[in-house]
């Protein structure tokens, strides 16, 4: 395929990742008014997440199967019609069980959008420019984070919270024709043969050692920055004293840079370090979250009041976490033929997520609900107000610096089994 056409691609694709974490996270910059409202405790606003990253994760299997064998666009059109439908109709819900209703919905619809677009992105660019294709299509995680904090958090703040999950469904009517309109390329491209036409069986991918090692990196990672999406805007308003508004406007900024600053380091130097040693990219990765973890224990230490200084810790902590994608994901396709890129993505995210990750908003904030209550005993009242609230939810929030240095002995431990996985790649076939 062309360049050009393949940097088309790369945009559109990029386009609709944005639009994927956008709706995605767009519930966490609205947690507050929501819990207000519906009279909801921290656990319940974690069942949200969780319940939605695990039937994400079931339904992504045989939608993975699907991309390496049907066409990719059409896939995932109809995915992305589906999840910004679902992420308007949160503004018709009456109860919490028609919030986690629609979220479900959502999670259907998303679940279709990484192993497609990884897949294709895996077409169109070769091994050693994979990595920066990648980085800058997974720029979309904090980009799309970051925009739904900074357009939710003051449209929820001006307009209600309803509106602004309503006006999230709009860019999939642009979105959606752009995509059906692109070339898709032939498996198996950008290594310069034609994939089989046979469909190959999945389960040799789980025979792979590095795989399982990324999938356990997997499950610490997005723990964290799931529960990071869910509870930061709500930890700056709760326990640093910003309105809705200034902690989504604050938290979409922050979130931004730092997170498209580790996606391009990621991008830059990974396609670089990958001609020098060929684990390079797992050991960066296993660096960046070793940084990651004391950064985020001082964001979250800063005392009550903080919410700037509190805030660039921990952002700065989710830039190191942010170059796990670039690094990473590229790492899965170096040890997966082109006909498998799909399940393989599919795969990963089912175990990964059933292995830990979806219980990250869920453990998160029960964990602040029972740090809330045991503050509240030890100050002898008999009710749990926002101020203890506000102390179990900032006490929570350790376990993500701790998850931090199980990362990188996990993204360590795969770097030593990689060389050898990416030797018998054509074997799985």
């Amino acid at each position: 395929m062309p360049r050009s056409n393949a940097l088309r691609s790369l945009a559109v694709l990029f386009a609709i990742n944005i639009l994927n974490f956008y709706d995605r996270q767009a519930l966490g910059a609205v947690t507050e008014p929501i819990r207000k409202e519906f009279g909801l405790s921290d656990t319940q606003i974690g069942l949200l997440g969780t319940a939605f990253t695990l039937l994400y994760a079931v339904v992504g299997l045989p939608l993975g199967r699907l991309a390496d064998n049907w066409s990719r666009k059409k896939l995932l059109a109809g995915g992305m019609v589906l999840w910004s439908a679902l992420t308007a109709s949160a503004g018709l819900a009456a109860n919490y069980s028609m919030l986690l209703v629609s979220r479900l919905g959502v999670a259907v619809g998303e679940a279709v959008c990484a192993p497609t677009a990884t897949s294709w992105l895996g077409d169109l660019f070769p091994p050693e420019r994979r990595s920066r294709a990648l980085a800058i299509f997974m720029l979309g995680v904090p980009i799309g984070g970051a925009l739904s904090f900074l357009v939710t958090g003051p449209v929820a703040e001006v307009w209600g919270w309803r509106f602004a999950m309503a006006i999230a469904a709009a860019p999939a009517l642009l979105l959606a024709p752009v995509l059906l309109m692109l070339p898709e390329p032939v498996r198996g491209a950008s290594e310069g043969y034609a994939a089989s036409t046979a469909k190959p069986s999945p389960w040799p991918v789980l025979r792979i050692p590095t795989l399982w090692w990324i999938i356990a990196s997997g499950a610490l990672i997005n723990f964290n920055l799931y529960a990071v999406a869910t509870f930061l805007p709500a930890f700056l308003t709760r326990y640093h004293g910003l309105s809705v508004g200034e902690s989504g406007f604050a938290s979409g900024i922050g979130y931004g840079v730092a997170g498209v600053t580790g996606g391009l380091v990621a991008g830059v130097f990974g396609d670089r370090i990958v001609h020098r040693r060929k684990n390079g990219r797992m050991v960066m990765a296993a660096l960046a979250a070793l940084v990651a973890g004391p950064i985020a224990f001082v964001g979250i230490w800063q005392p009550p009041g903080s919410p700037y200084a509190s805030l660039a810790w921990i952002c700065l902590s989710l830039g190191f976490f942010n170059m796990y994608y670039g690094l990473v994901y590229s790492s899965i396709q170096d040890i997966v033929p082109p006909s498998l890129r799909g399940t393989t993505m599919a795969v990963y995210f089912l175990a990964m997520y059933l292995c830990g990750a979806s219980f990250g908003p869920l453990i998160t904030g029960n964990l602040s609900d029972r740090m809330a209550r045991r503050a509240a005993e030890a100050a002898g009242s008999p009710a749990v107000t926002e101020a203890f609230k506000s102390a179990g939810l900032q006490q929570a929030m350790y376990v993500i610096p701790v998850l931090a240095v199980a990362l990188a002995l996990v993204l360590y431990a795969g770097s030593r089994t990689i060389v050898r996985d990416m030797a018998r790649r054509e074997t799985l076939t």
